[in-house]
């Protein structure tokens, strides 16, 4: 039985893969004040109200380096498995042609994993997390790079501190893109505006992908706000929110044989 754990700058996903089938996913708060017991009593008590077998293997993928190394001694006390951290140097599966493969975060080089694994051929990848990514796969299963914004979150708590009139909005859509209050006016330049970013740069991705004339690139949506932006579009093929935790197993079965 497999754990996955995927830690990002606000939330850090996990799952339990037993079977061929995801048992049990989470999606718990970041936060790097909290220690190894207890993260690790926090865990013990999920998996034992799931009901689940021990843990035999884990594998990590992280963001955050002070959590990496908290969740290691997580996996190594109250596990008692080693952990698998991902990084660019394993064997991947997945070529990484850009200019420094070392400074990619892990979490895209999983999404990469994933959107290959279960779509062989050209994709774009977009996470909606605490960054908005947008990352290129080509059909020989290279990491080509991509695209990293601000997320839709911090554009949101960035406008309600640093403009004195303005507020925390709900994260959904207005009624009219011409907002006729300020709250609808915000809603309009959050939701709608992100929409707008990336169907923008998936028409410049797309221009620029290698494979553009060969093959049709398939949309892949993710993230913990994908669904907030996904209603509004009609670029995205495929959504799913628990990606990169199909490419940590992928990464695993690989890794581990």
């Amino acid at each position: 039985m497999l754990l996955a754990i995927d830690i990002g700058n606000t939330n850090i996903t996990s799952g339990v893969w037993k079977d061929h089938v995801w048992q049990q996913q989470w999606r718990l708060q970041t936060n790097s004040a909290r220690t190894a017991d207890e993260y690790g009593l926090l865990l013990k008590g999920l998996l034992r109200d799931a009901n689940l077998p021990p843990i035999q293997g884990v594998v990590i993928s992280s963001v955050v380096p002070v959590l990496t190394q908290t969740f290691t001694d997580v996996s190594q006390q109250y596990l008692d498995c080693q952990p698998l951290i991902v990084k660019a140097a394993l064997d991947l599966g997945l070529t990484i042609n850009v200019d420094i493969p070392e400074a990619v975060g892990a979490d895209r080089l999983v999404n990469g994993v994933a959107a290959y694994h279960l779509f062989p051929g050209p994709s774009i990848i977009i996470d909606m997390g605490t960054a908005t990514k947008l990352d290129v796969i080509s059909a020989r299963a290279e990491f080509l790079g991509g695209v990293i914004a601000p997320g839709l979150g911090l554009a949101a708590d960035a406008l309600a501190r640093r403009a004195a009139k303005l507020s925390h909005v709900a994260l959904e859509a207005p009624p009219t893109a011409i907002g006729r209050n300020t709250v609808h006016a915000m809603q309009s330049g959050l939701i709608l505006g992100y929409v707008s970013l990336i169907e923008g740069m998936i028409i410049r991705l797309r221009a620029e992908h290698p494979d553009r004339e060969q093959l049709p690139i398939r949309i892949l949506g993710t993230g913990g706000l994908i669904h907030q932006i996904a209603p509004h579009t009609a670029v995205i093929d495929h959504i799913d929110p628990w990606l990169t935790l199909t490419g940590l197993r992928v990464i695993y079965e690989r890794v581990k044989g």
